[in-house]
């Protein structure tokens, strides 16, 4: 029987799409109307969901070139197209994960601060998350274009901290990556990954990490009931 790692954590930081909220119908759609725009051939939904991960450049840009052809410009006319129609149907049919509220519930009831730490720009992560309704359980909102880099960089991590009142190591993060692996271990806290998000095609159980979770309420068995209030 393996032994469940356990943490004290006065803070715990998530990642959003592929943690939070199942986004990749919306994200596909946005793709879709892009490439139809642009005179391109469609991409079905699970070749969108292995480009999610590393924010919307990346994903139209993957979108844009993978087994095809695009100029630098052909990917910025893309972007901006992208940009336009996901913020149409941003939220309209994305999901919040089996026990993902009980479980931001259970961490404030422990006086836990939370934070979100996204790669989604912040004109798409605060209407996401108001439109989800579970903006109002998190003390700070660190998005892709908060910093001038974005995970795996470790800093979007420590601004979280810093804005939370806590160092790094008094931090847990909870993603779906090796993004948000890298940034965890990047800015010297643990990490525990989701088995049902996105990991851009990588098998999770590949990627290090301090424990993985099938259900968003397993985080709350690693940690231990004697956390210190914020």
């Amino acid at each position: 029987m393996s032994v469940v790692a356990r943490f004290t954590p006065r803070a715990v930081l998530f990642d959003l799409d592929g943690t939070l909220l199942d986004t990749i119908a919306d994200l596909a759609e946005a793709a879709n109307l892009m490439l139809a725009e642009l005179g391109r051939p469609q991409r079905g939904q699970d070749e969108i969901h292995r480009f999610v991960g590393k924010g919307i450049p990346n994903l139209v840009r993957r979108c844009m070139t993978e087994n095809a052809a695009a100029t630098e410009a052909e990917v910025d006319t893309a972007v901006a197209a992208f940009r336009r129609h996901y913020t149409v149907v941003n939220g309209m049919r994305a999901a919040i994960y089996p026990g993902v509220e009980d479980t931001l519930q259970g961490l404030r009831a422990r006086g836990i601060r939370l934070a979100v730490v996204t790669n989604k720009a912040e004109a798409f992560t605060l209407p996401l998350l108001e439109r989800m309704g579970i903006a109002g359980h998190f003390d700070t909102v660190v998005s892709g274009d908060t910093l001038p880099v974005k995970k795996p960089d470790p800093a979007t991590l420590r601004l979280a901290c810093e804005r939370l009142g806590v160092v790094p190591a008094e931090a847990l993060m909870i993603g779906d990556s090796a993004n948000d692996a890298l940034a965890a271990q990047g800015a010297g806290m643990p990490v525990l990954l989701v088995t049902y998000g996105y990991s851009e095609g990588v098998p999770v159980d590949t990627i290090e990490c301090d424990g993985l979770l099938s259900n968003a309420l397993q985080a709350l068995d690693h940690i231990a009931p004697s956390a210190p209030p914020a």
